[in-house]
């Protein structure tokens, strides 16, 4: 259905997918491309377009392009390159042990700090280019309305396409506890490309070192840094498939 839908489309099906009361609930929706190519970069084995909650369209996500592996893993079994809006990222099945959990590692690339003491909405920030907009607030804990702050800083004007917001919390040298604010979906329980901004903003202020083990509200993930190059792994599972039949609930949502 999605494939053969015209362009301007796409983001109301997103919209109706992802409500969470009248579709299937999510905070995001991506469509899987299992055509091999090659562009500038690199070569690479498929390619995945992402849609959040509201229909708007980001560059990259961490934990999505983890399952987009997964799905495509019978076909591609160990590694698989995905190109992105952010680039071609290379992925290696780590663990699959505890089936139906696979444990992938993702190459980030060079992970950007734009501003290493940044203001926001009077709030001390880190400033980050993950492959998409980041930025990662410092905080003793999230005893404070961090969901409404969240949401300013998104729409700050600072941020012309406005940004994610992650709230970091050190725990060790090695961890920190973080909730996340996403661009376009809001409050969500994980984010790989968070993960990665907050582990990457809390190494540049030197409150932990690599490698980071990030405690989402969904589950632990893992960031390392070796040389320019930051490394994300986490989880992706199966957990059911279907036909969604987008009718008028989900046009007029």
């Amino acid at each position: 259905m999605a494939a053969d839908a015209p362009l301007a489309d796409l983001p109301a099906i997103a919209r109706a997918i992802c409500n969470r009361y009248t579709g299937v609930g999510a905070d995001g929706w991506m469509l899987v491309d299992p055509t091999p190519g090659a562009d500038l970069e690199a070569n690479y084995d498929a390619s995945i377009r992402l849609f959040n909650s509201d229909g708007s369209e980001p560059e990259l996500s961490g934990n999505g392009t983890r399952c987009a592996a997964l799905l495509l893993r019978s076909e591609y079994a160990n590694e698989i390159r995905i190109r992105t809006g952010a680039g071609i990222k290379h992925l290696r099945l780590v663990s699959a042990e505890k089936d139906p959990e696979f444990l992938y590692e993702m190459n980030m690339g060079k992970v950007r700090v734009v501003e290493l003491a940044a203001r926001v909405q009077d709030f001390d920030a880190v400033i980050l280019d993950v492959g998409n907009p980041q930025c990662a607030l410092p905080v003793a804990d999230f005893d404070f309305e961090w969901r409404a702050v969240g949401s300013a800083i998104e729409n700050d004007p600072r941020f012309p396409n406005r940004t994610n917001v992650s709230f970091v919390r050190a725990i060790d040298r090695h961890s920190i506890d973080v909730r996340f604010w996403e661009r376009g979906a809001g409050e969500t329980n994980s984010s790989g490309t968070g993960s990665t901004g907050a582990a990457l903003a809390a190494i540049a202020r030197g409150t932990v070192e690599s490698p980071v083990s990030v405690h989402t509200p969904a589950g632990p993930l893992a960031v390392r840094v070796d040389g320019d190059v930051t490394w994300l792994t986490g989880p992706a599972e199966f957990i059911a498939d279907g036909v969604f039949r987008y009718g008028r609930m989900g046009a007029d949502d």
